[in-house]
């Protein structure tokens, strides 16, 4: 199996998450992976983050130079990596063990699949699971893999969704103005043209810390809104948008673990 295995590239844009980079770089080597290539594109980082990098530097490539932001970051790595499958894993997130040998194989025994997703967990700063429901919630979601829903809401995991280079040469790069949900809107770009499929079992964990962005729960809803409305003119679906934020807004203010950004 191993000489059908697609080569796979894992992009990670960092900046300033030296408390978290290591675990996330020993996700992806531990993976042992027979055909991988690892880029972490950092964006200047002054925390020590560098001198984790320089630890890896036998078993990935990095760079280190100040950057336009995230979406910057990913493009510049997508641009340089030669996989024919891709993926971005943020600097404070993990892959699950075996996790790219799963999405190896699957896009292996499927040639059709360009676009391929899996369960992801919710941790905290420790590593420790939480958020159950949340992730029950998306799961049941995503098992439906209907467009329109993903015009209301965002069930596709980052962490754990990967594309083949297809994709990138179709439907081009990540938004740069985007600062916030970039990884939303490539989803409803690449699921106008690709159908989804999804690796049923969990591929990776998307960590919640005081310092993320996905704190900022108000800004990422918002703009998720947004997006939705440059591919959909139905008033119907952003309206359920809308209702469905507000749902969701409420509810992570009554766990009261992550800021909200008001």
């Amino acid at each position: 199996m191993t000489k059908t295995l697609p080569k796979i590239s894992i992009i990670t844009p960092s900046y300033n998450q030296a408390e978290f980079i290591d675990e996330t770089i020993q996700s992806v080597l531990d993976q042992k992976y027979p055909n991988l290539e690892y880029l972490v594109i950092d964006g200047g980082s002054t925390d020590g983050t560098v001198e984790i990098l320089k630890k890896y530097s036998h078993h990935l490539h990095w760079v280190s130079r100040k950057d336009k932001g995230q979406s910057d970051a990913l493009n510049q790595g997508f641009l340089q990596a030669s996989g024919d499958v891709l993926a971005f894993l943020n600097s404070d997130d993990r892959y699950e063990p075996g996790a790219l040998q799963k999405v190896g194989e699957f896009m292996a025994r499927h040639p059709e699949a360009d676009w391929v997703t899996g369960k992801c967990r919710i941790i905290d700063s420790h590593g420790r699971e939480i958020r159950k429901l949340v992730t029950a919630y998306k799961n049941f979601w995503l098992l439906l893999r209907n467009y329109n829903i993903l015009l209301v809401l965002d069930y596709v995991s980052q962490p754990a969704t990967f594309w083949r280079r297809s994709i990138i040469e179709k439907v081009g790069l990540f938004d740069e103005e985007l600062h916030f949900s970039m990884d939303y809107d490539y989803s409803l770009r690449v699921g106008r043209i690709f159908k989804l499929f999804v690796v049923n079992d969990y591929l990776a964990a998307f960590r919640i810390h005081p310092a993320s962005k996905s704190g900022l729960i108000l800004k990422h809803f918002n703009t998720e809104l947004a997006i939705a409305q440059r591919y959909t003119r139905s008033r119907f679906l952003h309206g359920l948008h809308s209702v469905h934020n507000g749902i969701i807004v409420t509810i992570y203010k009554r766990l009261q673990s992550v800021k909200i950004d008001e």
